[in-house]
């Protein structure tokens, strides 16, 4: 074969086989189709650069008290105002994203990934490890959420480690049941009988057919429990459980300054949940427009 047969060759395979689409067409092919999921992205993009960021951005100290600045109004010197210490709402609602994102994301790292690997193993080996996996999901079901998450920070006490830790144990059964549904589909396929008849083993048929399948069902129940985490801790803040004062957490401004001045500075409550609505806004309707993307069922 000559050189010329073989260009001609390569040009005929380059026109059948089409060019995989880099990572920039992919992210704008993205927010062409999935508009409100590139806004989510963006929103949670300005969480996480605010978060890493904070020392910089932050306008004054967090902690910092200015009595000759009581219940500041919004404007001017203070863009969000002041609350009863003299302290910029503006500059704990930075700080407080770092708060609100660490035990967002900490948590949904260990629950929604240790809830996955059980519904992986589960799924996939069935039998009475099933059903006992199973069972123990419908216990911790049975609780009502916020009631359990109350109940671990109850009895380990308030603080950051133990809100992350109550959380987690939330959001176990969320990762569980999504992965193992799709671990139960992936195991009747063709390719995993194949591969079971050439006599390949359980772990082999786990870790190549099956584990790479659940991925995206997995990123999907974690970005979408990104903002499930934050509305829980401010909820455990809210209630008084959640982190200690005077650590800057949405949840606990809006219990303690914003209750209790809700009338006479109500922006000392106002900003910091929309802070909340806004962070779990961003995440669920980017964890919707993921499962659009991803989940082969709807492209179908």
């Amino acid at each position: 074969m000559n050189r010329n047969s073989v260009s001609e060759s390569a040009v005929v395979l380059a026109a059948v086989v089409p060019r995989r689409p880099s990572t920039l067409q992919n992210l704008i092919r993205f927010c062409r189709t999935k508009p409100l999921g590139a806004a989510g992205g963006f929103i949670v993009a300005v969480m996480l650069f605010t978060a890493l960021f904070a020392p910089l951005i932050s306008p004054y100290d967090p902690f910092q008290m200015r009595f000759d600045n009581l219940f500041a109004p919004p404007g001017g010197e203070f863009p969000l105002g002041t609350d009863n210490y003299g302290r910029d709402i503006m500059s704990r609602i930075i700080w407080g994203s770092r708060i609100s994102l660490t035990i967002g994301m900490v948590s949904v790292a260990i629950g929604v990934t240790s809830g996955a690997f059980l519904g992986l193993i589960s799924g996939f080996i069935g039998g009475r490890l099933d059903t006992l996996s199973q069972r123990f999901i419908d216990i911790l079901l049975a609780f009502p959420v916020l009631i359990l998450a109350l109940c671990v920070v109850a009895a380990l006490g308030p603080s950051v480690r133990n809100v992350i830790i109550a959380v987690s144990i939330v959001l176990i059964p969320q990762g569980t049941r999504v992965v193992r549904s799709s671990a139960l589909a992936v195991r009747e396929t063709q390719y995993v009988d194949a591969a079971r008849a050439i006599g390949a083993s359980g772990w082999h048929m786990l870790m190549k057919h099956v584990l790479p399948n659940c991925i995206a069902p997995f990123i999907i129940v974690a970005t979408a429990n990104l903002g499930w985490a934050i509305v829980v801790e401010a909820s455990l803040s809210f209630l008084g459980l959640g982190t200690p004062p005077p650590e800057p957490s949405w949840g606990s401004m809006i219990s303690a300054e914003g209750r209790q001045y809700l009338e006479k500075a109500p922006w000392i409550g106002i900003f910091p949940g929309m802070a909340i609505s806004l962070g779990v806004f961003g995440f669920n309707i980017l964890g919707d427009a993921l499962r659009d993307v991803w989940d082969p069922r709807l492209k179908r």
